[in-house]
């Protein structure tokens, strides 16, 4: 039966929601920018010691930056492009074709009552989330 993929999006939604699973991202780029920056206006301002204090203090702003906030799963994925979602669904698709379903609430009673099909899918979107978007995963609160 086909299904849309804003409905396949709401069943890797409540897999990951059942699971409170959440992700950050990091970002390193941004983090190394904000230290040399701010070692390099230090030692502008202060010469050398101005490069210890402005890197030390850039250096703990960077760390800082680059902890990542966590964010639920499920409001990371609808809020990926039409291109990811798409992406997303294709492998999402291939783990529930051969189910057996009418509309969608009957598929995600099928997908919450068996553990090793939502196995299959949280290990998809697991795999994604940290492959392809290179996020950090945890659950729980």
């Amino acid at each position: 039966m086909p299904i849309s993929v804003n409905d396949i999006m709401q069943l890797l939604c409540r897999v990951s929601e059942e699971r409170k699973m959440k992700a950050a991202f990091r970002h390193s780029g941004r983090g190394a920018l904000v230290a040399g920056a701010t070692a390099f206006v230090g030692g502008l301002v202060g010469g050398p010691p101005g490069i210890a204090v402005g890197g030390a203090v850039g250096g703990l702003l960077g760390a800082w930056m680059t902890s990542g906030q966590f964010r639920p799963i499920p409001q990371i994925i609808l809020e990926l492009p039409p291109v990811e979602q798409q992406r997303l669904y294709d492998d999402a698709y291939a783990i529930i074709r051969n189910l057996d379903w009418t509309d969608l609430a009957q598929l995600t009673a099928l997908v919450m009552g068996n553990a090793a099909v939502q196995q299959q899918l949280l290990g998809m979107l697991m795999s994604y989330l940290t492959n392809e978007l290179r996020a950090e995963i945890k659950y729980g609160d």
